[in-house]
């Protein structure tokens, strides 16, 4: 009887939950019953996980509600902690997030021994609408409490360990597969939209190979174990293509006038190319050399030749060639798929920019593709004036 009546309470939640009708909170489109807990199960997950965090340190102020929203436990606000504070009055056996290059050298240590645990928080790969160097929030992130970081290839991170133990079902690789192609349909890449412009002539007799720089004091330059410095590694790359035409591009964030970085590069470079599209360039060129720059994934996702001469998280998985020694760790041979299965769908949490919920990342790619993503504010206009006050000092201190 006890069982009949179980049976009886089972099927009536069951067509209570068939009887109702639902929509998306992103598009406010009517979907059934499956979608609606799917939606609520990815909600529910980043919850738990949230919930071992005590405190955020190293959070800088102009992304502090971007941050509360990734990292909100269900229950209270987040706590910020100024990375002298350590854990901002946090439980001793607490999680502490922070942003890596944002807090003292062995804050990580200190914390584990002191029975907590350090948590990374990265940028995700499909970052924002427009550069973060002007201030503005995150639309995704990586927070990895294995007390890795995908871009140190020192120690493994939880974007290594899908990568190396994933089981990648069917389902996830087309998953994968049509994202990617949505992706480059719409022409985004971390920044968003990346507009077609006009290239230089270029000549067609000749391979044409495009050398990426990198922002000279970033985290993931000096954990990549890559060449020091633009002139080295171009040095390498023309040493790699000695009959290449090769095309130098500095890192957008040095452009802007607000980072560290070389604007041009050396005698073995033939062309530096400093503004226009980036993917215009992805798109013309034979291949693409890296120290370890997202934009070799980019590359990647676009089916062009990639060389690598540092250790970024997608290298070492038979998709690169490979010029440093890879961590003995990645012993499997990886799909193209599995690659961006782990790196745009499985690793990264995504907030929609119009509803600002939780979303899994084809909505943020549409929001980028329809220009729905607002992040002009006085913050970003000024910190574009600041880096143009910037560029035109340098300019008059290399006349002098």
């Amino acid at each position: 009887m006890r069982a009949v009546r179980e049976g009886d309470k089972t099927a009536t939640v069951i067509a209570a939950l068939e009887g109702a009708s639902y929509r998306d909170p992103f598009s406010g489109e009517p979907i059934d019953v499956q979608a609606a807990i799917t939606i609520l199960a990815d909600w529910r997950r980043t919850i738990d996980a949230n919930c071992r965090i005590g405190a955020a340190v190293g959070m800088a102020a102009w992304k502090r509600d971007a941050m509360r929203q990734f990292l909100w436990n269900g229950r209270k606000s987040l706590l910020f902690a100024a990375a002298g504070d350590m854990t901002g009055g946090a439980a001793a056996d607490a999680a502490i997030a922070y942003w890596p290059s944002r807090v003292p050298p062995g804050f990580a240590t200190q914390i584990d021994r002191g029975g907590g645990a350090a948590w990374q928080v990265e940028d995700g790969f499909i970052r924002s609408s427009g550069l973060g160097v002007e201030c503005r929030p995150p639309m995704s992130v990586i927070v990895d409490p294995t007390g890795g970081i995908h871009y140190d290839p020192t120690r493994e991170s939880s974007v290594e360990q899908l990568l190396q133990h994933h089981a990648f079902d069917d389902d996830i690789l087309e998953r994968a597969a049509r994202l990617r192609r949505r992706i480059i349909t719409a022409r985004i890449g971390k920044y968003g939209i990346d507009r077609a412009t006009p290239l230089p002539p270029l000549p067609s007799d000749r391979r044409i190979v495009l050398a990426v720089g990198q922002v000279s004091d970033d985290l993931s330059v000096r954990h990549a174990g890559g060449p020091s410095g633009t002139a080295r590694f171009v040095e390498r790359v023309r040493a790699s293509e000695p009959d290449a035409f090769i095309i130098y591009r500095p890192h957008p964030d040095v452009c802007t006038g607000l980072r560290a970085g070389d604007l041009a590069g050396d005698r073995h470079v033939d062309l530096t190319l400093g503004g226009g599209s980036l993917l215009s360039l992805i798109e013309r060129v034979d291949a693409v050399h890296v120290v370890s720059s997202l934009t070799g994934f980019e590359a990647l996702l676009r089916d062009v030749p990639v060389t690598v001469h540092g250790v970024p998280f997608y290298a070492g998985w038979g998709l690169t060639r490979d010029l440093a020694p890879m961590p003995v760790r990645r012993t499997r041979r990886l799909a193209l798929d599995a690659l961006v299965a782990t790196s745009l769908i499985l690793a990264p949490r995504y907030r929609d920019p119009v509803t600002l919920l939780p979303c899994p990342v084809e909505v943020l790619v549409d929001r980028l593709a329809a220009n729905a993503v607002g992040s002009d504010t006085l913050l970003t206009g000024f910190r574009r004036t600041l880096g143009a006050t910037r560029r035109v000092m340098r300019r008059i201190e290399g006349r002098a």
